[in-house]
């Protein structure tokens, strides 16, 4: 599954290995799956986020998870993964469910890659978009929910993706409807497996049969 770089200037970690964007000469799919780079800012969510988590008697806990998530996935040892799942407690309750990611609600599957490091794509969905992912969850619809997620991807590419016919369009401000996805969304992920095509038809149908989604 390839997401291409359009011609004009401007996803859970097995989405990650088999998916590529349609990206902007800027932007390189490698890098973004491979490098996860943390600004200041993200390093002070990170370690907000790791004292809501660890005991409130023990800085200590919330100090040394937010070091180990502002390494991010490639620097972490295996001591510090344990480290992790067994302090964190939401990242914990999550696991202890024993669902694989394309059964998790987008709130849980959102923090799990927030914590583990993974590229956080589902931060590019909307409040209303993250319950229509749950409603397709919840429905047992995990080709519809995958199509979601796919759109997810094609948002981390910034405000320029390709769409039909070689136009280009801004996808962070792109709705998910059926028609937006015949029309730009499902030309911004070429796959020749035609999975991803696949899952994009499933969403269309799951957006058609709700249309109050």
């Amino acid at each position: 599954m390839l997401i291409q770089p359009t011609s004009r200037p401007a996803f859970a970690a097995e989405m990650l290995r088999t998916t590529s964007l349609r990206q902007t000469p800027a932007v390189s799919s490698a890098n973004t799956a491979d490098t996860v780079r943390i600004s200041q800012a993200a390093r002070d969510a990170l370690a907000a986020s790791a004292s809501s988590t660890a005991s409130d008697d023990d800085g200590g806990v919330a100090a040394r998870l937010a070091e180990i998530r502002a390494r991010g996935p490639i620097n972490r040892s295996s001591e510090d993964q344990e480290y992790l799942l067994t302090n964190d407690k939401r990242l914990a309750g999550i696991v202890a469910q024993g669902k694989s990611p394309d059964e998790l609600t987008a709130d849980d599957l959102d923090y799990m890659q927030k914590a583990t490091g993974f590229v956080n794509t589902m931060a590019n969905l909307s409040p209303a978009e993250k319950a229509l992912y749950d409603k397709a969850v919840a429905s047992g619809n995990k080709a519809a929910a995958a199509g979601i997620g796919q759109i997810a991807m094609t948002r981390m590419m910034g405000h320029t993706a390709g769409g039909a016919g070689g136009t280009t369009y801004d996808p962070l401000n792109t709705a998910i409807t059926a028609a937006n996805i015949e029309k730009y969304f499902s030309h911004s992920i070429v796959d020749p497996s035609g999975k991803a095509t696949s899952n994009f038809q499933a969403l269309i149908r799951f957006l058609q049969a709700n249309p109050a989604a």
